[in-house]
Formats: C-alpha cells, structure tokens, sequence
C-alpha cells in the first residue's frame, strides 16, 4: 500500500466532514452552538465580493448559512461597510460603478457610478462620505452616500489603488501604484449642500515609493504607513495636524506633511495590519514568506518573522495580543502571539486564503479562498486552540469580505 495514502486519508476525511457539516449548515442552518447568545432582532451578515462571478455572497453569521447571492457590476473587487447606517458598498472594477447593499433586506438599492477600474473604497467615521480609487483614469472620486452620488474628483498619480481616509475625516492618502508615489489631500468638512472640486486640496506628494500598495492611518491621524512592494520597504509620513491644535501649537513644522523615513522590511510587503491601538503595525511580506513588526511610536522595525507561505493579508484581534495571518500558498492561517512573539498555530482553509473578517465578537474569524471559492470559517476561541469551524460557499475568486452587524428596532 502507498504509504503516502495512510498519511493523508486522515486529512481527507477530516476535510470530507467538515464539507459535510458545511452542506447541513448551508441548507438547514443552525445557531453558533457553544458561542455567546444573541438578543432577538439582532442580524450580521458578511458580504463577499466574488470577482470571478460578479457576485456578492450574504452569508448569516448568526445561523451560520448561506443567505443569498446578489448580482453586482463587473468584476467586483473592494468592499466597505458604513459605520452608522446599514449600508455595504461593492466596488466594480471592470463596470466603473459602486453598488449600495441596504444590509436590513440584503438588496442592492443603488449603483454609483464613477470613474475607470475603481478598486478600493474607504468611508469615512460620518458615514456621509466615501472615497474611491480610480486606477484607470488617475483620479479619486468623492461619493455623496446620503444622495447616492459623485460630488468631487481629483487628480492623483499614476493608477491609484488605495484611497484611505483618516479617522479625523481631514487628510485622504491615495497611494499611486504606477508612479511609486503617496498623494495627499486635505478634505473639506462635510457639508450637506456642498460639491466640487474644492471639496478635495491637495496638499503633499510624496515620491521613493516603488509599488505603492497599502496603506494605513494612526487612530490619531498623526501618521500614515505605506507598503512600498516593489521596493520592500515602508514609507512613514506625518500627517499635518489642523491648525490651532496642540501639535500645531508644539511646533509649527507639524502643519506641514513631512516623510518621516523608509523603513527596510521583507520582499514585497502587500498588506499593512495595526493594531486597535495603533502601537504597532505589522506588513506581510509576500516575496520572503514572513512578516515585520513596525513600532509606530518610534518608526523601527522591531523584527522580522518567518510566518508562512506567501502571506497576504493579516488582521489584529481587539485585545491587541494575536496576529491572523493568511498564507496564500500555504491554504492555512498563521497564529502569531504578539506577547508572546510567536507563532501559536496553524489552521487549515481552503485554497489560496486571501481576505480576513472577524465576526462582531470575534469568536469567528472569515477567510476567503480565491482558489477554491469558499469562506472558512475559524473559530478563534475554544478549549484547545482555533480550529477550523465550517466551510461556506462563495463565488469565483472572492477577494473580499466584510461584516456587518446590527439589531432590528422592536
């Protein structure tokens, strides 16, 4: 007999089973038995974006199902959720339009339109504004979401692939993949009746920046880190701060955007992760298989870590103390204890797991397979280590996935 087969018919059975329990789930569906109890009205749902079907996959987190499929544009690709009303907004890429989920009936209510092969969208803390990344025509769109409508568009550097509005709602960073740049603008304040190019001023670029890919902005809106992929580094830039604060009051220098340094990571960092605090970020480097720990208080790489195979994404649990980390080519998920530095354990998905969710208590973590077209679904916290709780199925090449939850008034 194959001594290969012995050792992996228990994999495969495993895996038939948890396929199995993903099928009863997917057709009767079922409470999170042993998870913390829900208050009647309450709804969350994760939306995926399937790329390859241009569809959005609903699925229920409270009963653990499949919802419904809802048709999109084409190719839809970045995802966001508004964070005081129960809207989810699909970016799509090939159709150059954004579609408006009204999360209470799980219908697509509206589509946007905007500009050539948009790809990321960030709404801001108000949730009356959203900003979005035009790469096929150099520009950023600013987005009405009360009115459902363009209200503003600006120039950037050549196709911008992230467009990252501040918690302060003052400063948008666009990173610009084709000319290795950061462009930044100052956003006027939100104003019901305003539109116009006034709306978006630019204020600083920033150059040295090979690949410009992701990017992320402190809680405090002082500082912005960007992945440089193709130059395996991280650029650091402090945001200006708003006239008459106390940073402004300190030194006057802070009124300006200034770079502050490159910071020297693994090959290709994709993905920036931060923490809830926002003391440490932590980029996946996708060409050396390991993952950087950024202090953000001092702009140092603290380390670096082997962590898997072609990590792409990651994402920090609110507590500040684990890393998730999904390795693309390893079909698994890295555990990495922070506290501790390192890794925990290794949890089997689907294949090519790419982006990562936490449900709204975090006792689930989502991870959506691009190659397999399916949603793992992890159970972060039980009485050994996470495990690998069900499989959900998607669409073709899902790339992103959402969660948004809410309670039904009486």
């Amino acid at each position: 007999m194959n001594p290969h087969r012995l050792i992996f018919r228990p994999l495969l059975d495993s895996r038939c089973c948890v396929l199995a329990l993903s099928f009863l789930l997917f057709t009767a569906g079922c409470r999170r038995n042993a998870f913390p109890d829900v208050p009647d009205g309450y709804r969350e749902f994760a939306y995926v974006a399937n790329s390859g079907a241009n569809t959005v996959s609903v699925l229920d987190l409270v009963y653990l199902r499949g919802d419904r499929t809802l048709q999109v544009g084409l190719n839809p690709t970045g995802l966001a959720v508004n964070p005081v009303r129960n809207e989810v907004y699909v970016v799509n890429t090939q159709s150059g339009s954004v579609s408006v989920i009204d999360a209470t009936t799980n219908r697509v209510v509206a589509t946007i339109p905007v500009h050539r092969l948009p790809y990321f969208i960030s709404v801001e803390a108000s949730g009356h504004r959203a900003f979005v990344a035009n790469s096929g025509s150099n520009t950023v769109s600013v987005l009405d979401l009360d009115r459902r409508r363009e209200i503003a568009v600006a120039g950037t550097g050549e196709l911008p692939g992230m467009a990252v509005i501040s918690p302060d709602m003052r400063s948008l960073v666009v990173t610009n993949r084709g000319s290795g740049s950061v462009s930044i603008f100052e956003v006027a304040p939100y104003d019901a009746k305003a539109f116009g190019a006034h709306l978006l001023r630019f204020r600083a670029a920033f150059s040295g920046c090979p690949g410009a890919t992701d990017a992320v902005i402190l809680p405090d809106s002082a500082k912005t880190f960007v992945a440089c992929s193709a130059g395996h580094q991280v650029m650091a830039i402090s945001l200006a701060a708003e006239p008459g604060s106390w940073p402004a009051r300190q030194d006057s220098a802070a009124l300006t955007d200034h770079l502050l340094t490159f910071l020297d990571v693994g090959l290709h960092p994709v993905h920036l992760a931060m923490k809830p605090d926002g003391g440490e970020i932590f980029a996946a480097n996708f060409g050396s298989d390991s993952m950087s720990e950024i202090s953000t208080w001092t702009n140092e790489v603290s380390g670096t870590f082997p962590i898997g195979d072609k990590p792409v994404r990651s994402i920090v649990s609110g507590d500040n103390t684990m890393l998730w980390v999904s390795n693309f080519g390893a079909d698994s998920i890295g555990v990495y204890s922070i506290d501790d530095g390192h890794l925990v354990s290794s949890v089997r998905t689907g294949s090519a797991p790419d982006a990562l969710a936490f449900s709204a208590d975090e006792h689930l973590l989502l991870a959506a397979d691009a190659h397999s077209g399916d949603v793992a679904v992890i159970r972060t916290q039980g009485k050994t280590s996470a495990t690998l709780f069900t499989m959900l199925p998607a669409g073709g090449r899902p790339s992103s996935v959402v969660v948004k939850s809410f309670t039904l008034p009486r």
